[in-house]
């Protein structure tokens, strides 16, 4: 098969950290990201299943790993060499039982829960994370019967998304796709989890005032989550940062109260709450901001718009940043990532308190499937484009896209 193959080579890593410095994704070329011929991976025993890859989007932290941008914190949670892409629609090509113990056929179209907690390692009893469906928290990421990945795409034993002959992956991972559903609805399922847990995460309530830094493909995602999944037990209010025009009017239609530039993001929240301003900062202000950016400018920027003892919910994955932290110690803030996925409780206005649970990834589903959210999917390319495919999504909002992802249904493609 073909498939994107990263591997650890330090010469071509600091290669594209240099080539980044121009724009992220300008070192795909010249990095450790390859275009090879390889053997798909081989089938553990136990529950899992091959799946031929449709589409696989190309997310922030990939950006980040082939920019060499990377946290240290993760080295030792990835195996060596791995394919990448961890959104990923494909074809089962086997039989067999998915993540609620239903029967799937083979050629059944599905989505992959792509973190590798205990179950798809054999690891029992699981950790409490695990038992409690926190999957997402999993402290075994590097342990049991696969070599060490945080999840599929990081993974030297599971293979990934970029790749035309596939991936294997469990059971407990495996979410089949509605018929109604196209490809480009499918595979903006995974980012839409991971909004739809940092939403519910976040604790909002009543009439909140919540701002949201960045409208990328989270950025947006977290708007219509607010919208459709937290909204309607809340009489929250949405304001939103947007840098580029078309991500303006995307986050108006899904939802958003107000959508301004960036930098005038403080003042719409000051004009909500009637806050005075104190040496660049706000003296009240929103009472939740998510950051879906993960820069020290973005950070920066929470820190100075949320009211004290408000909330700032980390998003979008941050390197290593460097910002002044005496707000957040002087105004009794709470700051709080929201990785990945799990089980939810969503907020059902009128429900008692132990409302039933569900999948980060069910809801996700759902909200995709309301909110129309495949038309994010801006552009496709063969794997044979990759360099074109890597420095398009580096530089997707300023070239007016929103998500990019390889095309393995086809050797074309399509831009626009």
């Amino acid at each position: 098969m073909k498939a994107l193959v990263f591997e650890r080579n330090l010469p071509r890593y600091a290669a594209s950290r240099v080539a980044s410095i121009f724009g992220s994704g300008r070192g795909a070329g010249i990095g450790p990201l390859q275009l090879l011929d390889c053997e798909p991976p081989d089938l553990p025993a136990g529950g899992w299943f091959h799946l031929r890859p449709l589409l696989s989007g190309i997310c922030g932290s990939d950006l980040a790993t082939l920019d060499g941008r990377s946290s240290r914190y993760f080295e030792d949670m990835v195996s060596f060499p791995f394919i990448p892409g961890h959104e990923v629609t494909g074809i089962l090509d086997d039989g067999g039982i998915d993540h609620a113990g239903r029967a799937l056929a083979p050629g059944t179209r599905a989505v992959i829960e792509p973190v590798l907690g205990c179950a798809p390692r054999h690891i029992h009893p699981l950790c409490p994370q695990c038992a409690r469906g926190h999957t997402g928290l999993c402290g075994n990421i590097a342990f049991g019967d696969l070599a060490p990945g945080l999840q599929t795409g990081f993974c030297a034993d599971t293979g990934g998304g970029w790749s035309t002959a596939g991936l294997v992956a469990h059971s407990s991972q495996v979410h089949a796709v509605p018929d109604a559903f196209s490809d480009e609805d499918a595979v903006i399922v995974e980012p839409t989890a991971c909004a739809v847990h940092a939403a519910l995460s976040a604790g909002v309530e009543g009439d909140d005032v919540v701002a949201v830094i960045g409208a990328g493909t989270l950025g947006l995602a977290t708007v219509a989550a607010l919208h459709r999944v937290v909204r309607p037990s809340t009489d929250c209010t949405v304001l939103v940062g947007a840098k580029h025009a078309h991500q303006q009017v995307l986050a108006d239609d899904l939802g958003a109260d107000a959508v301004v530039a960036p930098e005038q993001l403080a003042r719409a929240v000051r004009r909500r709450v009637g806050s005075l301003v104190l040496a660049g900062r706000l003296t009240n202000g929103a009472d939740v901001v998510f950051d879906c950016v993960g820069t020290a400018e973005s950070l920066t920027q929470a820190l100075a718009m949320v009211r004290p003892r408000g909330r700032v919910v980390l998003v979008g994955m941050p390197g290593k940043v460097s910002v002044d932290l005496a707000p957040l110690w002087h105004r009794e803030l709470t700051l709080v990532g929201a990785y990945a996925y799990g089980t939810e409780a969503p907020l059902l206005a009128g429900e008692p308190a132990a409302a039933p649970t569900r999948r980060s990834f069910e809801l996700a589903l759902d909200l995709v499937s309301a909110a129309g959210l495949g038309s994010l999917v801006s552009a496709t390319y063969p794997l044979e484009r990759y360099e074109e495919a890597i420095a398009h999504a580096g530089a997707a909002g300023r070239r007016g896209a929103v998500k990019v992802a390889f095309d393995l249904r086809n050797r074309k493609g399509s831009t626009r």
